[in-house]
């Protein structure tokens, strides 16, 4: 089998991150799993104002830091545009091309195509939280195998509600998992998860999230500083702890991602039968 073509859209604006790294390892997880070789190109999309043309066979798109509200930046208007020819391709095209939205692009995309209302929570949601899965949640196949509700890494000043559910009707989309339950709270759930159509799916939490690397680098004296000073000390121990147990972060991260790969890879597979 030939070279398969990956793209990964780095929209971390070169600020420091845990999220390279951890899709990187799940790429080389997947080319051993899956008995295939990926050439994977980065696009600094917030740096360089480049994005990728429809040439690869699948895509990924990665959180970062800053607003998902509009902009009059040129790495927006370019970054749109490669969403809404992808979405022409694939509704044209016999080769379809997979596309995972990671929490800032899944806060963008949102945006762009008006499911909802993009913004600004009252407070940070920072930590390993639980996400509950909705009736189609439950049927989605990159979601199998999760507990209901699952862990997920999240870290947003942003969130999507308020889904206009005509306007996903038309696109074909589904809700796949809102944010922890809050009886307390009279604040409109957060969307967790949408499936945009049946190549593009996009995450709110961080599903490339490794526990054993996050843990590492939770442990060191400069991030649990960091964590204690903007989040206190109680939601430290707390990330510590979920973070030691295989049943939360590790879990998730072999799900999600994996399943993901899976798929796109099975669709470039098929096509070169």
């Amino acid at each position: 089998m030939s070279l398969i073509r990956v793209a990964i859209l780095d929209m971390y604006n070169n600020f420091p991150n845990e999220g390279m790294r951890c899709i990187r390892q799940l790429l080389d997880r997947a080319q051993l799993d899956n008995g295939v070789t990926f050439q994977t190109d980065i696009y600094n999309v917030r740096v360089t104002d480049e994005v990728p043309g429809l040439d690869y066979d699948f895509y990924i798109s990665t959180g970062g830091p800053g607003s998902p509200l509009a902009t009059d930046d040129l790495w927006e208007s370019r970054y749109f545009a490669f969403i809404d020819k992808l979405l022409q391709h694939n509704k044209i095209s016999e080769q379809k091309k997979h596309l995972l939205l990671i929490c800032h692009s899944f806060q963008l995309v949102s945006r762009h195509l008006g499911i909802g209302t993009v913004s600004k929570r009252k407070s940070t949601s920072f930590g390993v939280l639980p996400v509950h899965l909705t009736a189609d949640g439950l049927q989605e196949p990159v979601l199998q195998h999760l507990t209901n509700p699952f862990y997920a890494v999240d870290s947003r000043d942003y969130q999507l509600v308020n889904v206009d559910m005509n306007r996903l009707e038309e696109l074909g989309a589904t809700v796949l998992c809102l944010e922890k339950e809050r009886p307390h709270i009279p604040l409109a759930r957060a969307v967790m998860a949408v499936r945009f159509t049946d190549e593009i799916i996009g995450t709110q939490f961080h599903p490339e999230a490794d526990g054993e690397g996050m843990l590492r680098h939770m442990l060191t004296d400069v991030r649990k500083q960091q964590v204690i000073d903007e989040h206190g000390e109680a939601k430290y121990h707390e990330m510590v702890q979920l973070l030691s147990d295989a049943s939360t972060i590790e879990y998730t991260e072999s799900v999600i991602v994996p399943t993901f790969l899976r798929r796109a890879i099975a669709q470039v597979r098929e096509l070169v039968a």
